[in-house]
């Protein structure tokens, strides 16, 4: 009989604090908030839309003209004498014919306005008008066939702009209203600051939050939230009044007429109607500690620099958010806040400046706001950047920055495939505690399947294992609106009346839910030998490429590096991807299939120039099939960088990058060596990236085990990616023999390309039971591509 495979976990032999470690992160991508968790029900509330945001956006975006019963009005927007001028658009109605009513109705988000039946909903106009002040204006919400869902009468008296408020009782449950603005009577009315907010927003709140989006990120207990980015961060104008600016947060506060509209640069209008008062508040509300993401007066995306000279506001900034979150009411910004509701402190930890930033600019302007930080506030953790890649020349220089500065956290970021993420489990195994510790401020396997999630969930043991070099780690992006994505995958999905988990999220809530305190050491016996993976060389089709540039490739060769020999394998390929519309054969190629190699070490050389296009070389090595392959892409991404990347079963992993620029009409001399899965990559004989593509080396379980300070629960969590069930016994060491129970919260039996759904929410989330045991040991079985934790008591 087969030895059972055991656990041992020592309960008194603590190792590092797990401290904050396990968090979420919230940015304004795919309508996270206007639309999402910002429970405002209008769409362009003030009529603030403009071509800026979007293409196709104009002020009067999301709304129509209304007329009934023979009236006839004209609809305009004006900006003369506004109600605020940090939104001094307003719609104009000059009533031509009454009729039975006109004026303007909204359409919402995605479907239409949601409404629930016997629900309040807080309605709010400022309007004007220049005539008939005694007829009465209807706001009424209707259903998708035109039934009276709810209605109320305000009376606009006054040519001045006059702030109205109402409360609509939903008579019947409808997802798609839309809510409509009729006025009677002659002459002309003026409508602004359209607002209609759930009663039921979380904790009740006015300008607050949507109820069920905030109560399955409350319920996950995070240690803290990273906001408001994300590149809306950085990627915009030094002018904080134009409006792409970058992200200013003095901006967000105060009343919401005064917060200006602004481009979002994923593609859309942010009405910053959740701003960093209300970010503050919500992280107070579900006990996670703020981590606010500063730009850093540097635009990666165009090149925007502020001069080192005119750094002080930028600098000023900071600080004053830094007294606007500790400040008490006698300081400046304190006061501010507590102007604002909050007479106590926030309280705030960390400040991080920058994100994901490449370039030297950024870590020249870097060490003038860290100093100016520590002078100030030495117990702030000021957190730096490593760019958005998991290594390569930028990423280097982050954390020569931080060593340099003394930064306390390095925001790394990376999203790749789930296999690189099997085999890249020991990435900071050797990562040392005495440096600054990472921030893993965004990451995520390609997918929001279980198999995703359980991948994730390894290497989320492997997070916690590394506590003593790993400080911070969230999951992102965190919110996706199906209506209007940007990326994906995305933890939480919505629409405008229902939400549901990932199987992403319940292994995140997981692991949240039952972090610990502190390490506590653990160790494995008689688990399954595993067979070594085989590390097979890279090997396969060569293809040249072309995206968005036209190319011409020259004196192509190919070395066997253990015999010598060469072979051309083509004096010369033209490759056009620079011009509009769909490409033909006869108008020009977008790739050129080289041949293929079986070869272990071998050397690719050609000559290759660009006449054309935003983008540079493209090459692809090792290629199996479309969805498999290694690329080098040289001026990739605006033209900025070369990178190595992987892409397996179409999931693409970004190996290494480095910053370079293709210049038109210019030649290169690209050299690509293979050695097995190493690869370096060279231009005009220097090398510009280098890396090694590992395979997975999976592990016949993964495990980690915490100790929680106020319950004295010891915490195990193991996580069995194989398909093969793996009996063990858990012995807790150190531990007298007594009688435990031991909850059990279990992610089994699940296919691994499940996802959840709004018709299946909860297709992919945990079961949970108690067990009990006498003595200090209890057998269990991990199943077959599963996710356990135990949280073990004294009965």
């Amino acid at each position: 009989m087969a030895t059972r495979a055991k656990l041992n976990v020592y309960a008194y032999k603590t190792g590092a604090q797990l401290g904050d470690l396990f968090g979420i992160f919230f940015e304004d991508l795919n309508h996270a908030a206007d639309g999402g968790l910002y429970a405002e029900l209008i769409q362009n509330r003030s009529f603030e839309f403009d071509p800026i945001d979007h293409q196709d956006y104009h002020s009067l975006t999301a709304w129509e003209k209304v007329e009934r019963g023979g009236g006839r009005a004209s609809l305009s927007v004006e900006s003369i004498t506004s109600f605020h001028p940090a939104n001094p658009h307003y719609a104009v109605i000059e009533i031509l014919e009454p009729g039975d009513g006109v004026g303007l109705s909204n359409a919402g988000f995605n479907t239409g306005i949601p409404v629930k039946e016997g629900e309040k909903y807080l309605f709010s106009v400022c309007m004007r008008r220049s005539d008939s002040f005694t007829t009465p204006v209807r706001v009424i919400l209707e259903g998708v066939n035109g039934a009276v869902c709810a209605s109320a009468e305000i009376i606009a008296d006054s040519a001045d702009w006059q702030k109205h408020e109402t409360v609509l009782t939903a008579g019947f449950t409808d997802t798609a209203c839309r809510l409509v603005i009729l006025a009677g009577g002659q002459g002309r009315l003026d409508i602004d600051r359209v607002s209609l907010f759930p009663e039921k927003t979380y904790r009740g709140r006015r300008n607050g939050l949507r109820e069920d989006i905030a109560v399955l990120l409350a319920d996950m207990k995070p240690k803290f939230m990273r906001f408001p980015g994300g590149c809306l961060v950085h990627d915009g104008s030094l002018n904080p009044d134009d409006r792409n600016s970058m992200y200013r947060w003095k901006n967000t506060i105060g009343e919401v007429a005064s917060r200006p509209a602004r481009r979002n640069n994923w593609g859309y209008n942010q009405t910053l109607g959740l701003g960093y008062y209300e970010y503050f508040q919500f992280c107070e509300d579900i006990g996670a500690k703020a981590i606010p993401v500063l730009p850093g007066g540097y635009d990666p995306h165009h090149g925007r620099i502020v001069p080192i000279d005119e750094l002080g506001p930028w600098i000023q900034d900071a600080l004053d958010l830094i007294e606007f979150a500790r400040g008490d009411a006698s300081t400046k910004w304190g006061r501010v806040r507590s102007s604002l509701g909050h007479s106590e402190p926030f309280g705030l930890e960390y400040i991080a400046i920058g994100n994901e930033e490449v370039g030297e600019p950024f870590f020249e302007r870097y060490p003038y706001f860290h100093k100016a930080i520590k002078e100030l506030y030495p117990d702030i953790q000021v957190i730096n950047s490593s760019g958005p890649f998991a290594a390569g020349g930028e990423y280097e220089r982050g954390w020569a920055s931080a060593r340099e500065h003394g930064s306390d956290l390095v925001d790394e970021h990376f999203y790749q495939s789930p296999e690189w993420f099997l085999a890249n489990m020991d990435r900071y195994d050797h990562f040392k505690a005495d440096g600054p510790k990472v921030f893993l401020g965004e990451y995520a396997s390609w997918g929001n399947t279980y198999y995703n999630a359980l991948v994730e969930a390894a290497f989320m043991t492997r997070l916690e294992q590394n506590a003593h070099a790993v400080g911070l780690a969230c999951y992102a992006p965190m919110l996706c609106n199906t209506g209007y994505v940007n990326w994906k995958p995305d933890m939480i999905w919505f629409d405008n009346h229902q939400v549901f988990g990932t199987p992403n999220y319940y292994v995140q809530k997981l692991f949240m839910n039952h972090q610990g305190d502190r390490l506590l050491h653990i160790d494995a016996e008689n688990l399954p030998e595993m067979p070594e993976a085989a590390q097979e060389p890279v090997k396969g089709r060569i293809m040249l490429a072309a995206e968005k540039s036209a190319v011409s490739y020259r004196n192509i060769t190919l070395t066997n590096n253990l015999t010598g020999e060469q072979q051309v394998m083509e004096e010369s390929v033209e490759l056009n991807d620079d011009i509009e519309g769909p490409v033909s054969k006869e108008e020009g190629l977008r790739s050129f299939l080289l041949g293929e190699t079986e070869l272990r070490d071998y050397t690719l050389k050609w000559t290759a120039r660009k006449t054309g296009g935003v983008r540079g070389f493209l090459i692809y090595f090792g290629m199996q099939d479309e969805g498999n392959r290694l690329n080098w892409e040289i001026g990739g991404w605006q033209n900025q960088d070369s990178t190595l990347s992987a892409v397996i079963d179409g999931r693409g992993s970004c190996l290494t990058q480095s910053l370079f620029t293709v210049e038109n009409d210019t030649d290169y001399e690209l050299e690509l060596h293979i050695s097995g899965r190493l690869i370096t990559a060279s231009i005009n004989g220097i090398i510009i990236n280098q890396a090694e593509d590992r395979l997975p080396e999976i592990q016949p379980l993964y495990y980690t085990a915490s100790l929680e300070d106020s319950s004295g629960d010891v915490i195990v969590k193991a996580v069995n990616v194989l398909d093969t069930p793996l009996p063990a016994r858990i012995e807790l060491k150190e531990l007298r023999s007594a009688s435990y129970k031991a909850e059990v919260h279990e992610l089994s039996g699940i296919e691994l390309n499940a996802e959840n759904s709004f018709a299946d929410p909860l297709k992919v989330s945990p079961s949970s039971r108690t067990i009990t045991f006498e003595g200090n040991s209890f057998d269990y079985d991990f199943s077959g591509h599963s996710v356990t934790v135990f949280r073990i008591q004294h009965s």
